[in-house]
């Protein structure tokens, strides 16, 4: 099994409301993808972190192995959740993968 977290801060640009919108539409998209792509077993995404954290979001999923995390990265569903409902808000990106 290989776990794949991602650690997000947004863009500073945004208010508190929008903060809140992008947060649910980012937890929402990813977490839907669950069931359709090979090899995801768990998707959970966190957008409430305590005041002593220096990030606003969490990605923690877990996947079969390598080869289906890599199939993931490039899967049309995964794509179009990144490039519509991540990278447009983030401002940066940290990824830890590793096997469990």
């Amino acid at each position: 099994m290989v776990k794949h977290v991602i650690l997000w801060t947004l863009k500073d640009e945004y208010s508190g409301v929008e903060i809140d919108k992008i947060k649910a539409d980012i937890k929402a998209g990813l977490e839907g993808l669950k069931g359709q792509i090979p090899g995801l077993v768990e998707i959970k995404v966190n957008t409430k972190p305590l005041a002593s954290s220096n990030c606003d979001l969490m990605l923690d999923s877990l996947f079969d192995n390598e080869e289906s995390l890599k199939g993931y990265a490039v899967h049309p569903k995964h794509v179009e959740v990144a490039d519509g409902k991540v990278r447009p808000y983030t401002a940066s990106r940290v990824c830890m993968d590793y096997e469990v």
